[in-house]
């Protein structure tokens, strides 16, 4: 299956199960949650016109070229009188503008005469360094859409509008399990064909990064009935995300048990590395089955389940952003299904590890993206190629 095919029958799914539960949060522990309703301004922004610039308020029409004396000063915080006709207030960023007054000229364009009196060097114009009452948002004004993820910036201008609390959606809920007999646990000795579990702990570190809460459910062995049971004891979780077991060999139990007990919606991706991807559900319960492959888990993680859980949520645009930029190698084999190649930037160029096996968690910690390569393309050096900023998808 094409990989646009499957991300969008993903994101269809993933639609049709969205999470409406919600929760009400200060607003200093939203960062990474979603937006569970519309944010509206609560008041105009700026509240009143205010000055751009530290100098001088005055009206327009009084500056005929004489000195004007100065009638008060304004700091930012304070109530403004109404300027008195005929004379200038010293003002400051910020600070709000008197009444009457239609402009606001800079410290630098203003001569302080000996008697206090100011003389302006410059034209001047109506509403020159004047913010507008409402210039930012209106009372009422859609400021944040449902469905955006919460990060400083959203924090801030929340917080301008006088939000102490937000209503964000609930967390997903992500049992993450590994298959494979051959898999031990970093700090655990290592037996005779074993290798240490790397994906277990780059999937809860990436999915709490994505602010899901984190089931860890270990390490399923090769047997298809602890494989059954273990998989019902996940019963209160909104995914089911493993790594491993979903081929077609005779140790792939997990496959195995979607087909006889569940449904399998996905299987066999136009994509390398990461081919084996499945989606199905085991009793009602979304399953991911990501390759059990490091390169594939990341790879498939970034561009299929993530924008998943995304829309789980609610976020409309889930997918990362791509650039084109020129290749920095060539690439004169052309392949059958999308490739995704672990590379970097240098000198505003693409390049890729040398080894992209889909083995080799280490071309990731390397590169700083993935190079997309079309199916049947060939490149030489200069061609144009996507590439994807990991910094798009690790959070």
């Amino acid at each position: 299956m094409p990989v646009e095919v499957a991300l969008a029958r993903l994101l269809e799914m993933a639609e049709a199960s969205r999470i409406v539960e919600r929760e009400r949060l200060p607003l200093a522990q939203v960062q990474g949650r979603v937006l569970a309703e519309d944010l509206l301004s609560t008041l105009d922004l700026p509240p009143w016109p205010n000055s751009a610039m530290d100098g001088y308020a005055l009206r327009t029409a009084d500056w005929t070229g004489e000195p004007l004396v100065v009638s008060q000063k304004v700091f930012a915080g304070q109530a403004p009188d109404p300027l008195q006709p005929g004379t200038c207030a010293r003002i400051f960023t910020g600070a709000p503008v008197p009444a009457g007054a239609d402009c606001v000229e800079m410290q630098e364009n203003a001569e302080v005469q000996t008697d206090e009196r100011v003389r302006f060097t410059q034209a001047l114009s109506q509403g020159q360094n004047i913010r507008p009452q409402g210039q930012e948002a209106t009372v009422g004004e859609l400021i944040l859409p449902a469905g955006t993820r919460l990060g400083p910036i959203e924090q801030g201008l929340a917080a301008s509008l006088g939000y102490a609390e937000l209503e964000v959606v609930r967390k997903v809920r992500v049992a993450v399990l590994s298959t494979g007999d051959e898999l031990v646990e970093p700090g655990q000795t290592l037996g005779p064909g074993q290798i240490y579990n790397s994906n277990r702990v780059l999937l809860c570190s990436w999915l709490q990064r994505l602010g899901c809460e984190v089931v860890d459910a270990g390490i399923l062995p090769d047997d298809l009935q602890t494989t059954r049971s273990r998989l019902g004891e996940l019963k209160d979780v909104d995914l089911i995300l493993s790594t491993g077991g979903v081929s077609v060999g005779e140790a792939d139990f997990l496959g195995i048990a979607l087909r006889e007990e569940g449904e399998l919606t996905l299987w066999k991706l136009a994509i390398k590395p990461g081919k084996p991807l499945t989606f199905g559900h085991f009793r009602g319960v979304p399953v991911i089955g990501l390759p059990g492959n490091p390169a594939s888990t990341l790879v498939t993680f970034a561009l299929l389940t993530r924008p998943y859980l995304l829309r789980r949520q609610g976020v409309k645009e889930v997918e990362p952003l791509k650039v084109q930029v020129p290749a920095g190698f060539d690439w004169p084999r052309p392949g059958n299904r999308r490739e995704y190649l672990r590379g970097r930037l240098e000198n505003g160029r693409a390049t890729i590890y040398k080894n992209q096996s889909s083995g080799v968690l280490r071309s990731a910690a390397w590169a700083d993206g993935l190079v997309e390569v079309l199916e049947g393309r060939t490149l030489v050096q200069g061609d144009s190629v996507f590439f994807i900023p990991l910094s798009e998808v690790l959070s």
